[in-house]
């Protein structure tokens, strides 16, 4: 239950980065027993709230107390000794280590000569993630081994083993399928049953309303306002979060009209885990690929960018055959295809590297004469990505892990958008980014459909799906079916389709009567 004093309060903190102010002057509290939504836009100083909080920052003024007292973290493990678990949205798993000893990397169980003791370890593992119904997930598998949502369930369960006081989740459940986010929302009722104060980060409104008790805005570095759950609407938190009102969340659609297909898709198979995929897609149309996490829409992406090997079937474009081996061949003007991938931070950036160094890493042979590059041309592309994507950067020359999430999912979508590519593969590329930057994502999208792009989207979120795109091929189980147009794409549909319930020749039929 809630209590009346804070366990955690800021007090006038502050912090500035080369001059760019991150917060000024916030005060923040909250209490045990509680779940606080933390809201803003990328770049409203979330992060680096939850950075001092757990450590890895030190404020530049102002003061943080814990259960009632001052402290200033020099390092993460001095805040996990407070009680402060912080649940990054960059995962911290080690990837060749096993699930265990990630989940103990900090403090593994040692015998009485000092090794580590291997049996308890893996028995530790094996509560944690039962915990969060993970049994499935062997302690001994290698992290690179398991699926992007298993292993953000590990993360959670590495920090369920710290026994936090205080539990920050910065976007812990984008990357979870549908029921691991419904084992994480369990969960989060459990520990605030049990006191503990959860810090809830996410852009997904939904999970917001569902999940807090609390909820706390921020804007531009500052503290705008904290409320009980209820007392604003959503459009007031919305406007709230960006200071300003939201006319419009989707593009409008153009009237539809028949388009000749561009790309084709002809019984493309892979594995068990594609069945004779069939889709063609118009040049300038957006086509929707929806249906429950994990049922080959992420595998038809990469196969059609030439990642995967042993793809059986056919794939052309203007009936010309085009099956790459590889993303270069992919990305070749003879095919000219581009792939915004999944998580951006492992597969779509060098997080160690500039932003100048990402935007031109899929386009150096743009920029080159010869085997040199032309640094004119260089910086005339990266300055053309910038303002075209609209990057909020203090130089190209920073490093890329510096900017925001959403700024780093526009380096992601305008490295491949200087290849110049006629067909355009997005997987969930609002994923973990807030609504402002959203909107100029669908703006984006639509744009390029108008300009002759061939786009196909999968997302996620059905809301986005019915906003966006001018039809939807549902998947389940590695096959298409249902294919949506115009009014038929509802949400009603979606979700029959993605269950694979409900009479899915009417479905097709309704599809078929809109275009």
């Amino acid at each position: 239950m809630p209590t009346d004093s804070p366990i955690v309060q800021l007090s006038g903190v502050s912090k500035h980065f080369s001059g760019t102010r991150a917060l000024e002057g916030v005060d923040f509290s909250c209490r045990s027993g509680t779940i606080h939504g933390i809201l803003g836009e990328n770049g409203a100083g979330k992060s680096t709230l939850i950075k001092i909080l757990s450590g890895v920052l030190q404020p530049d003024a102002g003061t943080v107390e814990v259960a009632g007292k001052t402290v200033r973290f020099s390092n993460p493990e001095q805040a996990v000794a407070s009680g402060i678990v912080c649940i990054f949205q960059e995962l911290s798993l080690v990837p060749d280590l096993s699930v265990a000893d990630n989940i103990s990397i900090a403090a593994p169980p040692r015998t009485r000569f000092g090794l580590i003791d291997k049996r308890v370890q893996n028995r530790r593992a094996e509560e944690l993630l039962a915990r969060i119904k993970c049994e499935d997930v062997d302690p001994n598998s290698l992290v690179r081994e398991l699926s992007l949502s298993r292993r953000q369930m590990v993360e959670i369960a590495k920090a369920l083993g710290k026994d936090p006081k205080v539990l920050i989740l910065d976007e812990a459940t984008s990357a979870l399928t549908s029921r691991d986010v419904e084992t994480v929302y369990g969960l989060l009722a459990e520990l605030r049953t049990a006191g503990v104060a959860s810090l809830f980060i996410s852009h997904r409104m939904h999970e917001i309303d569902k999940l807090c008790d609390m909820l706390s805005v921020f804007r531009n570095g500052q503290h705008i306002e904290t409320f009980a759950k209820g007392a604003h609407s959503e459009g007031e938190i919305v406007k709230l979060m960006i200071g300003r009102e939201v006319t419009a969340h989707y593009p409008p659609k153009p009237e539809p009209v028949p388009k000749p297909a561009y790309l084709t898709i002809d019984k493309l198979a892979w594995e068990g885990q594609l069945k004779g995929i069939d889709l063609s897609i118009g040049k300038g149309e957006i086509v929707g690929l929806g249906g429950l996490d994990g049922q080959g829409q992420k595998e038809l992406l990469l196969g059609l960018f030439g990642v995967l090997r042993g793809l059986q079937g056919k794939v052309a474009i203007l009936d010309h055959p085009c099956r790459p081996g590889s993303p270069a061949e992919a990305k070749s003007d003879a095919m000219r295809i581009a792939l915004v991938p999944e998580d951006r931070k492992t597969e779509g950036l060098m997080l160690a590297m500039s932003i100048a160094d990402n935007l031109l890493a899929a386009s150096y042979d743009r920029v080159s004469d010869g085997p040199f590059i032309n640094q004119d041309k260089a910086r005339t592309a990266v300055s053309e990505g910038i303002a075209k994507l609209q990057i909020k950067v203090a130089s190209p020359d920073d490093i890329v892990s510096t900017l925001s999430g959403g700024n780093q999912q526009k380096v992601v979508i305008a490295k491949w958008l200087m290849t110049d590519p006629d067909v355009i593969l997005l997987n969930d590329p609002t994923r973990g980014i807030d609504v402002g930057t959203k909107q100029e994502i669908y703006k984006l999208i639509r744009e390029l459909a108008d300009r002759g792009k061939t786009i196909l989207l999968y997302s996620s979120d059905y809301a986005e799906l019915i906003g966006c795109c001018d039809r939807v091929a549902v998947m389940y189980d590695g096959e298409i079916v249902a294919k949506l147009s115009g009014d038929a794409i509802t949400e009603e549909a979606i979700v029959a389709a993605s269950l694979n319930v409900g009479t899915q020749s009417s479905l097709q039929a309704a599809g078929a009567r809109h275009g």
